[in-house]
């Protein structure tokens, strides 16, 4: 499975031990969308390219790093299709993918030590999304499209 990871700069260094962690523990592919050091960078534009990757199938699921993990949740999960979830404990990880087909776990890097970070990711990893609650995933999908088919209606009218 080809795993994205990325960060911004208050994440590049639990990125880093993620990515390392991955890479020799696993027999998954990882993605690097950066931060590529620990200079400054904002964690929407790093949160979207894995989203894309998502959604464009260049990658199965994503692993997104900030300071408390929630503003590169927020973000992901603008775009339309994804589900990112913070989670810094190994139930809620398991229960990202197994209940809600969460594409992409986020954690905080000034709320998780490395090797709880660690096991968050194994706990993510190592679970497959096998339908788990459905009908709720698709409530949420369902509404995402309603939304997405109301703003494309109200643009084209706008534009006449």
């Amino acid at each position: 499975m080809k795993i994205g990871i990325g960060a911004d700069h208050n994440g590049y260094e639990l990125k880093e031990t993620l990515k390392k962690f991955i890479e020799e523990s696993t027999d998954h592919e990882v993605v690097d969308f950066g931060a590529h050091s620990g200079d400054a960078v904002d964690y929407p534009g790093v949160s979207f390219n894995v989203a894309e990757a998502i959604s464009e199938k260049k990658i199965e699921r994503g692993v997104l790093i900030c300071g408390t993990g929630l503003g590169v949740a927020i973000a992901a999960n603008k775009y339309p299709g994804i589900r990112a979830a913070t989670a810094h404990d190994t139930y809620s990880a398991e229960r990202a993918q197994l209940s809600n087909n969460a594409q992409i776990i986020a954690m905080g890097a000034q709320v998780i030590g490395p090797e709880s970070a660690k096991k968050v990711v194994e706990a993510y990893l190592n679970v497959a999304w096998s339908g788990g609650s459905q009908r709720k995933v698709d409530q949420i999908t369902d509404r995402e499209s309603q939304f997405l088919d109301q703003n494309f209606k109200d643009a084209a009218k706008s534009s006449c």
